[in-house]
């Protein structure tokens, strides 16, 4: 760990060095053998003492500043909001790399079979009298749709109209 204490108006003093040296274990134990370079910065602010800690460790960086009167209580503040921000971060990690393994599990040597001639989704929706034109123009609103089942108004029978290429339309009309 590399550790760099800076005071801005106050000393960092021996004690203040292994008082937060002592802190980041807390921190030290979510990172196996990796390179951490920590910077911390110390000063007082009126009637508070401010410590503003930042972590670099893996290409992640992670920062937490706190004021209070005391300054070994913002220290304390400061690895708190550290430490929950490093869990956050590693539960976030270990949730994709879950995902991510289950997506390209298989079946213990069996491989997957793909389900031929078989409906897998049901729409439901209304049907509603409407004219041709107005068809034509709400397949047209949605690019997503192929084709448009409608009564039609003027015949008051089921009609189907669909998207053809060039920009053209069909329609299917039953017979009398």
């Amino acid at each position: 760990m590399n550790l760099t204490i800076t005071g801005k108006e106050l000393k960092a003093t021996e004690a203040i060095k292994e008082y937060v040296e002592k802190k980041l274990t807390r921190i030290e134990k979510y990172f196996e053998e990796s390179n951490m370079d920590v910077n911390v910065t110390i000063k007082n602010e009126k009637t508070a003492q401010v410590a503003e800690i930042y972590v670099s460790v893996n290409g992640n960086i992670y920062k937490a500043s706190s004021d209070e009167k005391d300054l070994y209580a913002s220290i304390d503040k400061d690895i708190d909001i550290l430490e929950g921000q490093i869990r956050k971060t590693k539960a976030k990690r270990e949730k994709m790399q879950k995902d991510a393994s289950i997506k390209q599990m298989s079946f213990a040597g069996e491989e997957a079979k793909l389900v031929e001639n078989e409906i897998v989704k049901v729409l439901h929706y209304d049907i509603r009298p409407i004219s041709l034109e107005d068809a034509q123009m709400k397949l047209e609103e949605n690019r997503n749709m192929l084709f448009l089942p409608f009564v039609n108004v003027d015949t008051g029978k089921v009609n189907v109209i669909y998207k053809k290429e060039n920009n053209n339309y069909g329609l299917v009309e039953p017979e009398a």
